[in-house]
């Protein structure tokens, strides 16, 4: 089953094709909430925008690969997006160059429906003149995309990754109403985490891993760059090229993935404390820069 949800997201995919010089990044599992002490993206925030400032300004692509709300935790999107106003706006930015795409995950599958985007994405009432302002006009979410690029044979497929997690993906209204109303409530009481989500659980992390990992082994080792996991993976090589953004919360620290030069590297964006006690956002590469050509010959 899993094998074949994860094939029919391949063909069904959007086809972007990119130049040799274009410069791509790719964030996911941001889960924007609500600015409370349960939303988890809220201590990442400045770094996040400071992160997508200057992606915007290097003239980068921005790919979102799913879980960009949390769409599970706040069943109103207006407290999210007065929370995080001015990072959807920068967002805008990048959709008004046509430099941004999205994909949808199990956390905001709702964006499945072009209706429900537009109603919650589409526009915005301003706070100051009470004005409907326009937001993210005719944006589309993705269940994957390829990217293919100049001079290469084979192409990129990008997904969130539920599509290998039969719970979150087949039942995941059924794994929302869990969370809304017996996880998180157990996880804010008694700190008991969701053992269905492969982030909070190793053993379903593992899983769903392998089970990427066998798709791309039977189809002609096709590379993949996902999300879902929370778990940065940068392979070798030699390796299966199974690529992981990681996520926008990890503590104090956010995760992604680059394409520059034909070149990608995963990186971490953080703050680190100076001899002199003030504090600066800095980028550290964790792994590569590795030639694409290694993974998509």
């Amino acid at each position: 089953m899993v094998q074949y949800i994860i094939t029919n997201a391949y063909k069904k995919a959007l086809n972007v094709k990119i130049k040799k010089d274009s410069k791509l990044i790719f964030f996911s599992d941001c889960h924007r909430g609500d600015n409370s002490y349960a939303d988890d993206f809220s201590q990442n925030k400045l770094v996040y925008s400071y992160a997508l400032h200057h992606y915007y300004e290097e003239n980068f692509t921005y790919f979102e690969l799913g879980d960009g709300d949390e769409l599970w935790e706040n069943r109103d999107f207006k407290t999210i997006f007065d929370a995080h106003k001015k990072i959807y706006i920068l967002l805008k930015k990048f959709h008004d160059k046509n430099r941004l795409y999205m994909l949808y995950g199990n956390h905001d599958m709702s964006y499945r429906s072009p209706t429900i985007v537009k109603r919650l994405l589409g526009s915005y009432i301003d706070s100051v003149t009470n004005i409907e302002m326009v937001l993210f006009k005719d944006l589309t979410f993705h269940e994957s995309i390829t990217i293919s690029i100049d001079g290469f044979k084979k192409n990129i497929l990008l997904i969130h990754g539920h599509q290998a997690d039969f719970f979150n993906y087949v039942l995941w209204k059924f794994s929302r109403f869990l969370v809304r109303y017996f996880w998180q409530p157990l996880q804010k009481r008694f700190g008991i985490k969701d053992p269905t989500s492969p982030a909070k659980n190793y053993k379903e992390l593992i899983k769903v891993e392998r089970r990427i990992k066998k798709w791309i082994l039977n189809n002609n080792n096709q590379m993949v760059i996902a999300g879902h996991t929370h778990r940065p993976r940068f392979p070798e090589p030699t390796e299966p090229p199974y690529f992981n953004d990681g996520s926008c919360v990890h503590p104090k620290a956010i995760t992604g993935i680059e394409i520059e030069n034909l070149e990608i590297s995963l990186v971490k964006w953080h703050t680190v404390t100076k001899e002199d006690g003030s504090t600066e956002i800095i980028k550290t590469v964790l792994e590569g820069p590795e030639k694409l050509e290694s993974y998509l010959s």
